[in-house]
This record gives structure tokens, C-alpha cells and sequence, in this order.
């Protein structure tokens, strides 16, 4: 029986069933009219069913091929250098209806996986202790509709596809984080997170952090034997074993392309001269931090006279005019020490991106920012479960309504840019 001014368990489900399926729709709709024409990962879940790491020339023309960028050409084999476990996960789908007809299916299977980011945007709110369906609706359709986990899913892609299965990945991760708390699980799911986006590695000493924090070693309050018996060994050793089998595919996946396990494939790719002069001062060097602070917080699109009175140039524009409700993670309960937690893996995981030569085109918004913003986000939820029963002030509304509006302007521009 829900308690007095709180939904039922059904009604909060049926809500969620019903805002999963009108994610769907506005995805599908969106993106259904646009061809990324690069759906590698559907190509390569095929290349692992035969037992290749390489698709072969001559495939349709959505395969990877020469002549594109982002792909690594060797002996007439093509490479995909993206991380793999997006192909892996969709090896099932490729093994049933084959990698062309699931090339066909792309723009579907994107707006399901983002449906799939919204529906646990809603549900995981739940474990940090947003009780009003209210709540969980802001923080749903905070992280599909105001991040650009709405525009990945409507370009489609190689480049995209993967932040979509890494946020899912990240998503379930925290539920974790705030459920049970199990080492090993944890450890495995940032372990299939980095095969998806690299940067996602370093959620892992932020998970050590989190079972520091819980294990009460951390307390002054106790005597300090008793704070060094409650370091959580155990915890680390089970994160660890849980993220070894990922970190040992990665290096065997490298070994079996390139024959060098320290060889991802990233400083091989084909690129346009601009990008190749960036990464020539370094795939990851500190030259590139003033650029990639630029693209994530200063960089406004230009204004115009005419529909839609803005145009972005696809390098990227800043968090807070395309998510200013993730400033609502300012007001995340600090005496918490979670919400330390939670930036400290936020910042854990920027710091690559930040380092990276690619800054992200072509990109509406700073696509790249979605590694860190399921932290970000959580800490907005922990905003919401310390106010009474888990709501939003007016004024995170027309915040979130502002980031909604810029969201539906990157469906224009995914057609026009």
C-alpha cells in the first residue's frame, strides 16, 4: 500500500512502462530519417561470430571501408578502432538476422537503447531515495533529453552507439553503487564500461573510494584499530578480479589486431588533416586541455535571424547552456560524503577526455561530457532524495525545460549541420 501522498508501486511502474515507450517514439522519430552510414559494430559483431577481429573488404556500403575516416587499414583488412564490447553485445542480434539487415535496423536500435537509458534514468532514482514519480520523471528525462544522449541517438554511428551502451553500463552501475553493493559486479560492469568508452577505467578508484567510504574506515569517531580492520580489502581485491577480465580481453584484442597488447588503434586511425595535426602533439597531452575546457564549458553557438536563431559548428558548445540542470549537482547534500564520491569519479573519468586530442566532432554539445554525467546526474538525485519526498523546485523546471528546448534543436541541427 503506497503511503499517503506517495504513489503505489504499480502506479510508479505503469509511469515508468508509459515514459519508456514515448522515449522510444521521440528517438525513433528522430533519428529514423538520418543515415550515419558507418554501422561498424554491426560488421564486427559478425567478424567475432566467425572468429575474425577484422572485417574484410567489399562489404555493404554501410561496412567499414577504405577511404573513411576512423578506420585502420592493414593488409587489406579493415580494423575497427573503437572499444568492442558494443559489437559484443549485439553479436546475439547479428547472429539471428545477419549484420545487414541489423545495419538496416540501426536507427531502432539506437532510439531502444536510449528508451533503455531513459527507463533506468527513472527507475534508478528509486535507489537513492527519490520517492515522488515527479522526481524520477525530472531526472528521466534530465539524462535522455537534456544531455546529448539525444543527439547520439539520432546521428547514429560508430562514434555514437557506444555511448549509449556505456551509459546504460553506468546507469546500472550506480544502482548497484546504491543497492547491494556487490565488489565483484561492480568491478565487472566498469570493466564492460572501459571495453566501451576507455575513460570509464577510472570509475574504478572512485568505486574504491565508495567501499572506503562504507566500510567505516573512514569514521573518526572510532578508535584508529578499529578504522585500519575496516579498510575494505576484501572489496578491492573483488573490484579488481571483477574488472581483470576486461583489462585482459583489451590487451588480448590488441595483441590479436596489432600484434602489440599496448596498441588500442586509436593512434592509427585514418583522419581529416585538422584532426591528425591534434593528435600529432599527442593522443593524450595536456596541449589539448584548453580546447577540450572550451568545447565542455565556454563555447556558445552563434546567433542568427532566421529558424532556429542559433547555429552550432559542430565542435561542441558548453554543458551549461545545453544541461544547465546538471548545476542542480551544486546543491547535492556535501555533509553526504557520497556526494564527494560522486564528483571525485566525475572528475576521475574527465581527466582523459580532457587530455584527448579528438575533442569530439562532429558533436552537439560535448558529446564526450556523457562518460561523467551518470555521476553528475546522481548527485542532482541526491539533491532531490534530501528534499521532502524527492521533488524539484519551479525554478529546476525551466532549467530543465531550457535543456529539453536545446535537446530538440540538436534534432534539427543532426539534419542541417
Amino acid at each position: 500500500m503506497a503511503q499517503r501522498g506517495l504513489p503505489s508501486r504499480t502506479q510508479t511502474v505503469a509511469v515508468g512502462i508509459g515514459l519508456v515507450a514515448v522515449a522510444f517514439l521521440v528517438f525513433w522519430l528522430s533519428d529514423r530519417g538520418f543515415s550515419a552510414g558507418r554501422a561498424d559494430f554491426m560488421y564486427l559483431a559478425d567478424a567475432f561470430l566467425h572468429g575474425r577481429v577484422w572485417v574484410p573488404l567489399g562489404l555493404p556500403p554501410n561496412a567499414p571501408r577504405e577511404g573513411v575516416n576512423d578506420v585502420i587499414v592493414i593488409g587489406g583488412r579493415i580494423f575497427v578502432p573503437f572499444a568492442p564490447f558494443p559489437a559484443v553485445a549485439l553479436m546475439p542480434l547479428v547472429a539471428l538476422v545477419g549484420p545487414v539487415t541489423a545495419d538496416h535496423w540501426e536507427t531502432g536500435i539506437n532510439a531502444a537503447l536510449a528508451a533503455a537509458v531513459v527507463g533506468l534514468a527513472y527507475w534508478v532514482p528509486g535507489r537513492l531515495g527519490v520517492r515522488r514519480v515527479s522526481g524520477r520523471l525530472f531526472l528521466a528525462v534530465l539524462m535522455g533529453f537534456s544531455t546529448q544522449a539525444w543527439w547520439v541517438a539520432t546521428r547514429g554511428g560508430v562514434w555514437h552507439t557506444g555511448h549509449l551502451v556505456a551509459t546504460i553500463l553506468v546507469l546500472l552501475l550506480i544502482a548497484e553503487m546504491f543497492g547491494r553493493r556487490r565488489a565483484l559486479l561492480m568491478g565487472l560492469l566498469v570493466g564492460l564500461a572501459f571495453l566501451t568508452r576507455a575513460p570509464l577505467a577510472l570509475a574504478g578508484p572512485g568505486l574504491a573510494l565508495w567501499a572506503l567510504r562504507h566500510s567505516g574506515a573512514l569514521d573518526r569517531g572510532r578508535p584508529l584499530g578499529g578504522r585500519l580492520r575496516a579498510v575494505p580489502w576484501r572489496d578491492w581485491a573483488l573490484l579488481a578480479a571483477g574488472f581483470a577480465p576486461a583489462l585482459a580481453l583489451f590487451l588480448l584484442y590488441n595483441w590479436a589486431r596489432f600484434g602489440s597488447v599496448l596498441e588500442s588503434g586509436y593512434g592509427l586511425a585514418t583522419l581529416p588533416p585538422w584532426l591528425e595535426q591534434l593528435r600529432d602533439q599527442g593522443l593524450f597531452s595536456t596541449a589539448h586541455i584548453g580546447m577540450n575546457l572550451d568545447y565542455l564549458l565556454l563555447k556558445l553557438p552563434t546567433l542568427t535571424a532566421g529558424f532556429p536563431w542559433f547555429r552550432p559548428d559542430g565542435l561542441g558548445m558548453s554543458v551549461l547552456f545545453t544541461s544547465p540542470a546538471l548545476l542542480l549537482a551544486a546543491r547535492a547534500p556535501w555533509r553526504d560524503g557520497r556526494s564527494w564520491v560522486l564528483l571525485a569519479t566525475a572528475v576521475l573519468v574527465l581527466v582523459p577526455t580532457l587530455l584527448y586530442y579528438g575533442g569530439g566532432w562532429l558533436q552537439y554539445g560535448y558529446r564526450y561530457f556523457l562518460d561523467s554525467i551518470p555521476f553528475v546526474w546522481a548527485m542532482v538525485a541526491l539533491y532531490a532524495a534530501s528534499r521532502h519526498r524527492g521533488g524539484f523546485p519551479w525554478w529546476a523546471w525551466a532549467l530543465l525545460g531550457w535543456g529539453v528546448l536545446i535537446g530538440l534543436g540538436g534534432v534539427y541541427w543532426a539534419y542541417h549541420l
